[in-house]
């Protein structure tokens, strides 16, 4: 299963890091991309660690973009998790 964890900016996402630990742990194919808040909880070193992929976390990046890679993203996933999700 291929998932795509898209990781917010809220204190508990710092847990993102065992959430996709866990998936992998689980068979599944992980990509995370994160908000530029999260990345002040949770570095895209940490994440790129325990996914095996590269992290996404700009939006503005020219060469990811060039090959139109967040639509790319899109069609990769079987499933998107929305990490912390609150309110």
């Amino acid at each position: 299963m291929r998932i795509l964890v898209g990781i917010s900016g809220g204190i508990a996402a710092y847990k993102a890091i065992t959430l996709v630990r866990r998936l992998r742990d689980a068979g599944a194919d992980v990509r995370v991309v994160l908000t530029e808040a999260a990345a002040q909880f949770v570095t895209p070193l940490s994440l790129q660690a325990v996914s095996g992929a590269p992290v996404r976390s700009s939006l503005f990046d020219a060469e990811a973009e060039a090959g139109m890679d967040h639509i790319a993203l899109a069609r990769w996933a079987d499933q998107i998790i929305i990490a912390p999700a609150s309110a």
